[in-house]
């Protein structure tokens, strides 16, 4: 070995094992939320979709659907910078248009729930930039992802190993 050549000795912690494979335990339920998924992302803007799915998923600390819904939203194209500054979206607004804002302000109220309730300001703000439709894609979108956040985040599967549909 020469001295510009170096061993990378980095030693990565332990990959967990998820705890249940809820698909192959409940098959007609797993097979309802692919369903449900599906009608979700029906004629909603699939930048939006990605993103609303990445966001909720950086609340709910689903490290499954995170890695996921990156590697999707990549997949389709989103930018690197956009996806990063997510977490701090209030502070990095200049990165998204006022609907997307808008659209994860609702994806935190709904997500979160603080108190109790979608609180009326930040329904109104999404209502402003989105028809009826529109609106209720978005929620059926906020409301999907929570779902598999607390099936991902419950059974504790494991991150890392998704490839999109698109990158195959």
């Amino acid at each position: 070995m020469t001295t510009t050549e170096s061993i990378d000795r980095t030693v990565y912690a332990h990959e967990h094992a998820p705890r249940l494979p809820l698909a192959e335990h409940l098959p007609e339920f797993y097979r309802a939320m692919i369903r449900l998924e599906t009608a979700a992302a029906k004629d909603i803007d699939p930048t939006l979709y990605h993103l609303i799915k990445l966001r909720a998923s950086q609340i709910n600390r689903c490290a499954f659907c995170i890695d996921m819904h990156s590697k999707d939203a990549l997949a389709e194209g989103e930018s690197v910078e956009r996806i990063v500054q997510l977490a701090a979206w209030e502070e990095s607004r200049h990165f998204y248009t006022e609907r997307e804002l808008a659209a994860f302000a609702l994806t935190e109220a709904v997500t979160v729930l603080t108190d109790g309730f979608v609180p009326d300001e930040v329904y109104a703000r999404a209502a402003e930039h989105f028809d009826e439709t529109e609106l209720a894609r978005v929620i059926a979108a906020i409301v999907t992802i929570n779902a598999w956040n607390r099936i991902g985040v419950t059974t504790r599967m494991t991150p890392g190993h998704y490839t999109p549909k698109s990158a195959s």
